[in-house]
């Protein structure tokens, strides 16, 4: 019995109405998942008795849980607290979540009026979600910043995630950022490099990314990137431990300079190359405005 309890993985999903539920659960669908779209939070347990009983024939679960159940939703946490009490399955709570700014342009995009301000602006209903849900993304294992994915870079970040699921590691995103273009929502860390000596006044340099040998090098040299490297290496390799004993699946570094175009941008690549060492974390680095002047500028 115990065995077959084991094979239960339950992920439930939440999170903005708008930032891509939808292409989460066919996501899942894909890997072999039994999805169930708006289910009332109440119903949880029951859920969760079935696949036990099940022994091993439901194995993989995922629950979509939002704002248009609201009458049950203040009973999740509820449910959750009952699940970890009496049952032996495992969960995961995947939050997905978009800037205020992407979702309105989403609504206008599809005409659809927001669930929780039918009769005014998606606004309104964006910022009373966003209230209602503020304490559930702090529980949530995962938390996906939607704002700047295309649906199949999404449905990619799920597939990674949840496929071959259960190995016991954590996953590490390290993200560059510019903080003139705001702060990644979605970051449990974030760390400022602002302070480093800036390629963007060496004129050879200006042109190109952290990813260039040039640029990366001019980062690299300075003894107080050196410094700094070791504090922060020094304090994730506690942090992140530490995070996975508290049953996180992935931990999101922020790395920011001004523009997000070289520091920021060598930094990661460098945590990239030392945090990927370990066998037991899978580690993704991704930047996220290393090309956007490129882009504005064509526009």
């Amino acid at each position: 019995m115990e065995e077959a309890h084991s094979l239960g993985k339950l992920v439930i999903i939440t999170g903005m109405s708008g930032a891509g539920k939808t292409i989460a659960v066919q996501s899942l669908e894909d890997l072999g998942f039994f999805c169930v779209d708006n289910l009332p939070p109440v119903l949880i347990p029951k859920f969760a008795e079935l696949i036990e009983q099940s022994k091993g024939r439901i194995g993989k679960v995922a629950l979509v849980i939002d704002l248009r159940g609201r009458e049950f939703f203040t009973s999740l946490s509820e449910s959750l607290r009952y699940l970890d009490e009496n049952y032996t399955l495992t969960y995961e709570i995947l939050f997905l979540d978009a800037t205020d700014s992407v979702l309105v342009q989403r609504y206008k995009e599809s005409r659809r009026k927001h669930p929780l301000a039918p009769t005014e602006g998606p606004l309104e209903g964006i910022h009373q979600e966003r209230t209602l849900l503020e304490e559930l993304k702090g529980l949530a294992t995962q938390v996906i910043d939607t704002s700047s994915l295309k649906p199949a870079q999404l449905k990619e970040r799920i597939i990674s995630r949840f496929n071959n699921s259960g190995g016991g590691g954590i996953a590490i995103n390290v993200i560059s950022f510019g903080f003139k273009y705001g702060v990644p929502i979605d970051a449990d860390l974030i760390f400022d490099v602002r302070f480093l000596p800036n390629p963007h006044y060496i004129e050879q340099l200006r042109p190109n990314t952290g990813l260039d040998p040039d640029v990366y090098e001019y980062v690299m040299k300075w003894a107080e990137t050196q410094e700094f490297l070791v504090k922060l290496l020094d304090m994730l390799h506690f942090l992140v431990p530490q995070y996975k004993k508290e049953g996180k699946s992935q931990v999101v570094i922020g790395i920011g300079c001004t523009g997000g175009k070289h520091r920021s941008v060598a930094i990661a690549e460098y945590l990239g190359k030392v945090l990927g060492n370990s066998e037991t974390e899978v580690v993704r680095v991704s930047h996220r405005d290393s090309e956007r002047d490129r882009v504005e500028v064509r526009r």
